[in-house]
């Protein structure tokens, strides 16, 4: 194993849902983040570690940059603003639309602001024609004058070996920030809590899952290696509850299910796992809901 001689601390941002997760998860190799094809599925910022060579990549994938309608919101927008500063490189993150929108161009200025290179990545290409994509680089060559325009497909893994050369250029000289074999900075709990949340947001239509929030109240390992789990949804209506669990119970198990699968797989041992649901009305714009869920303001 090479010995780390350099980092790189790069932010990815763009508006929600347009593949940022997917983006860090591929770069990192592991699943550290998680998916859904509902925006504003990642609240926190979350660090995706991965080592090349002489160089340790340390990934920022953040919230998507949006309109914030809760104090949730606001807390969201202030850690893509905070994460996009003090770094050594930004990718901006974009479809492949011939348009550059009100969120991309807010990042941009940001960009600018705080003098950063930056690399815009134009996700999804396989989901477009040549002359379009053609069309989004010169959309966004005028609005900005990036180092390079990348065409990737972050769920095909396509262009990322280009993308990694490019970021590689923004390494400095320095210490590894990360020891071997660790490929994020989450806390098991905070991993154990996130892939609840997914299966929600994979599981539940419109608003239900958005409004809810989950509390991982026990974790503890048995003397066989065996995991047990207490975990708490929360969520703003009793009707919500209701559609939660759903008939007999059978919505939650699926949920529970599916969770547990996947945490299993994470944590690399068999996990017993209790879930409850409750209600806390409005908890996405009461500040002490939101610093108790873990959306701290620093």
């Amino acid at each position: 194993m090479s010995e780390i001689k350099k980092t790189a601390m790069i932010t990815i941002a763009g508006r929600p849902n347009v593949g940022k997760s997917t983006l860090t998860n591929a770069l990192v190799g592991e699943k550290i983040a998680i998916v859904s094809s509902k925006p504003q599925t990642t609240r926190n910022r979350i660090c995706g570690v991965f080592n090349q060579g002489d160089t340790q990549f340390v990934f920022l994938d953040t919230p998507g940059f949006h309109r914030a309608r809760t104090r949730l919101g606001d807390y969201m927008v202030k850690v893509v603003r905070e994460s996009v500063a003090d770094v050594d490189g930004v990718c901006l993150l974009v479809e492949p639309i011939a348009k550059v929108g009100p969120p991309e161009q807010a990042l941009i200025d940001r960009i600018r602001e705080e003098k950063l290179p930056a690399v815009l990545v134009i996700n999804k290409i396989d989901t477009v024609e040549k002359a379009q994509l053609l069309e989004v680089m010169a959309a966004y060559s005028a609005a900005c004058d990036f180092d390079a325009i990348i065409p990737i497909s972050a769920q095909r893994k396509e262009g990322l070996d280009v993308l990694m050369g490019q970021l590689a250029g923004y390494a400095q000289e320095g210490p590894q920030l990360f020891p071997d074999g660790m490929t994020t900075d989450q806390p098991e709990r905070q991993i154990v809590a996130e892939i609840v949340r997914e299966k929600l947001l994979r599981n539940l239509d419109k608003e239900v899952p958005h409004g809810t929030a989950i509390e991982v109240t026990k974790f503890s390992e048995r003397d066989s290696g065996v995991i047990d789990l207490d975990v708490t949804i929360y969520c703003e209506k009793a009707s919500h509850k209701g559609i939660i669990i759903g008939k007999n119970g059978a919505t939650l198990k699926k949920i529970a299910s599916h969770a547990r699968e996947d945490i299993e797989r994470f944590m690399g041992t068999k996990v017993y796992m209790e879930t409850w649901v409750k209600v806390k009305e409005n908890w996405r714009d009461n500040l002490n809901y939101i610093r108790s869920f873990g959306y701290d303001e620093q």
